[in-house]
C-alpha cells in the first residue's frame, strides 16, 4: 500500500510539472482579481434607478453567477493545462538541447501525455458551451474551441514560424483577463436593461480589464522573445524561424527592448490620463517598471543561458505585480482615493 501511494504521489508530482501548475494558478488569480477586485468595485460605484422602485437607488453588482465564473475559470485552466502538455509532446528533441531534460517521453510516456492533453481539451470545451449556454450566448462558446485549436497548432507548427508563435501566446495570455468581462458584461447588460429605468453606460468596464489585458500581451510578447533567445541552440537545430534565429540574438535583444519601452511609456501616459493618484505612481514604478528596466538591463548586457533566465524571470516579476495592481485599484476605489 505504502508503495502505491508513493507511485501515485511521483505520478501526481509529474502530472503538475507537465501543466505547469504555478501558471495555471496565476490564471486562477487573474480572473479572480479582474472579477472581484476591479470589475466590482467599479460596479459599486454606479447607481441605477431599479424599475420596481424609481423613488431609491441602488448600486450596481456582479450578475454572472457564481457558479458559472467557477466553471469559466475551471474550463480555461483545463484548455491551458492542455496546451502546455502539447507543447512538451513536440519540444521533445529541443528541450533536450535548450533544457537537457524532458517529462514527455521519460518520466511520461508520449501516449499518456497525448491522452491526457484530449482529456484536458475536450473537458475544457464541453465546459465552455456549457457556461455559454447558461449564459444565452451558445456561440461564445467557440472561443474555448478556437482557443484549444490554437494551442495545439502553436505547438505544432507556428512557434516555428518568424513571431507568429510568440503573437498568439501573447494573445491568449492578454485573453484570460478579458473573458472575464466578456462573460459579465452581458450578463450586466441583460439584468440592467429590464430592471433599471435606465441602462447605464458600462463600456468603461471592458476599458479597465483592456488595459490589464494590454500590458499582458505586450510583456509577454518580450518575455516569448526572451525564452527564444534562451531557447537559440534548440531552436537553430531543429529549424524553428524565431526572431533571434531569423534576425539574429542581437536585433531580437533590440525587438524585446522597444516592446519593453513601448510598455513603460503606455503605463506613464494611462497614468497620466486616466488615474493620476500618487498610489499608482509609485506601485507601477516599483512593482512593475523597475523589474522590466532590470530584465531589459541584464538582456542587453548578457548573453549567458543563467542570466537570460534572469531577465525572463524579471519579467514575470512584473507581470505578477502588473496583476496585483487591480488590488490597488479596489483600495484606491473603495477609498476614494483617486
Amino acid at each position: 500500500m505504502d508503495g502505491q501511494r508513493i507511485f501515485c504521489l511521483v505520478n501526481m508530482k509529474e502530472f503538475l510539472e507537465l501543466v505547469r501548475w504555478r501558471n495555471l494558478l496565476i490564471i486562477i488569480i487573474t480572473m479572480v482579481l479582474m472579477r472581484y477586485a476591479v470589475i466590482a468595485p467599479l460596479l459599486s460605484k454606479i447607481m441605477i434607478t431599479p424599475v420596481n422602485n424609481p423613488a431609491t437607488k441602488e448600486i450596481m453588482q456582479l450578475q454572472f453567477p457564481l457558479p458559472a465564473f467557477f466553471l469559466l475559470v475551471l474550463a480555461t485552466v483545463l484548455i491551458a493545462a492542455g496546451g502546455y502538455v502539447i507543447n512538451d509532446y513536440f519540444d521533445i528533441r529541443a528541450d533536450l538541447i535548450n533544457r537537457g531534460k524532458v517529462i514527455v517521453g521519460t518520466r511520461i510516456e508520449r501516449r499518456t501525455a497525448m491522452l491526457w492533453h484530449l482529456v484536458l481539451n475536450v473537458v475544457g470545451v464541453l465546459i465552455g458551451f456549457f457556461i455559454s449556454w447558461l449564459s444565452g450566448f451558445l456561440m461564445m462558446g467557440a472561443l474555448f474551441l478556437i482557443v484549444s485549436g490554437l494551442l495545439y497548432f502553436y505547438s505544432a507548427s507556428y512557434k516555428k514560424q518568424f513571431l507568429v508563435g510568440n503573437i498568439i501566446v501573447a494573445l491568449l495570455t492578454a485573453a484570460v483577463p478579458m473573458i472575464v468581462a466578456l462573460y459579465e458584461w452581458p450578463a450586466l447588460y441583460r439584468y440592467y436593461a429590464v430592471n433599471a429605468v435606465k441602462s447605464p453606460e458600462m463600456g468603461f468596464i471592458l476599458y479597465w480589464v483592456g488595459g490589464f489585458a494590454l500590458f499582458a500581451f505586450l510583456t509577454t510578447l518580450a518575455r516569448e522573445i526572451i525564452k527564444d533567445i534562451e531557447d537559440f541552440a534548440g531552436d537553430r537545430e531543429y529549424g524553428r524561424n524565431t526572431v533571434p534565429v531569423v534576425l539574429g540574438i542581437v536585433p531580437a535583444k533590440i525587438v524585446s527592448l522597444a516592446i519593453n519601452a513601448v510598455t513603460v511609456a503606455l503605463l506613464y501616459l494611462a497614468w497620466f490620463r486616466y488615474v493620476r493618484d500618487n498610489i499608482t505612481l509609485i506601485y507601477i514604478s516599483v512593482g512593475v517598471v523597475i523589474p522590466i528596466v532590470i530584465s531589459t538591463f541584464v538582456l542587453m548586457k548578457e548573453n549567458g543561458r543563467e542570466k537570460l533566465h534572469l531577465s525572463g524571470n524579471m519579467m514575470k516579476v512584473a507581470m505578477f505585480f502588473g496583476v496585483l495592481y487591480s488590488v490597488v485599484v479596489s483600495i484606491i476605489l473603495k477609498w476614494n482615493l483617486f
